[in-house]
């Protein structure tokens, strides 16, 4: 199986996927394999937009009936639940927008806002609403990021498997100095 039949066959699978979990290193690959032809943008930011949807909900609900002990098994959570608090006091409607635009508050913001009280409703509205503009933005930046290296490169079929490894190695890398570093938040 090649890479070309590889993403075509599971890639929306993945964004979804990596979008209910963490979720932009796999949405900036999806808008790259659109632009490269293998899947197609308006599809791959569905499968964003519904992942991410879906994963804060999820993290929502976990936070309003389980808060107290998700934080107090994972106590590198708890400055960064008390960052959220404080700014939802000031920016609620905003912050539940925007919450999975900050780095590192992607699953404990959710969390923290379903820890606040806010209404279920409430939140189910601003979180389709900063999940569509999630999902089209980094769908972009990955079509984006495929058109420059379209720009840079003259055969870009040729070095896609590299590109697709350094998109997700970069990830990976962010993903893991944010762990480093959220070990050392703790109070």
């Amino acid at each position: 199986m090649n890479l070309q039949s590889l993403v075509e066959s599971y890639g929306y699978a993945a964004v979804f996927v990596g979008s209910l979990l963490e979720g932009e290193t796999l949405v900036i690959m999806g808008g790259f394999a659109a632009h490269v032809g293998y899947l197609e943008l308006p599809w791959v930011v569905a499968a964003a937009f519904a992942g991410g949807f879906l994963g804060d909900q999820i993290y929502f609900y976990l936070g309003r009936r389980h808060g107290a002990k998700v934080l107090a098994h994972f106590p590198s959570l708890r400055s960064r639940g008390g960052r959220v608090q404080a700014l939802l006091r000031k920016y609620d409607a905003l912050l539940i927008v925007g919450v999975r635009f900050l780095y590192g508050l992607r699953t404990v913001g959710p969390m923290a806002i379903g820890m606040s009280g806010i209404a279920p409703l409430r939140f189910a509205a601003y979180n389709c609403a900063g999940a569509a503009l999630w999902a089209v933005l980094i769908g972009a930046l990955g079509y984006a990021f495929g058109h420059a290296l379209e720009l840079l490169l003259a055969d870009v079929e040729r070095y896609e498997l590299v590109i697709l490894a350094a998109v997700a190695a970069a990830g990976l890398a962010l993903h893991l100095v944010q762990r480093r570093r959220g070990g050392r938040d703790e109070p």
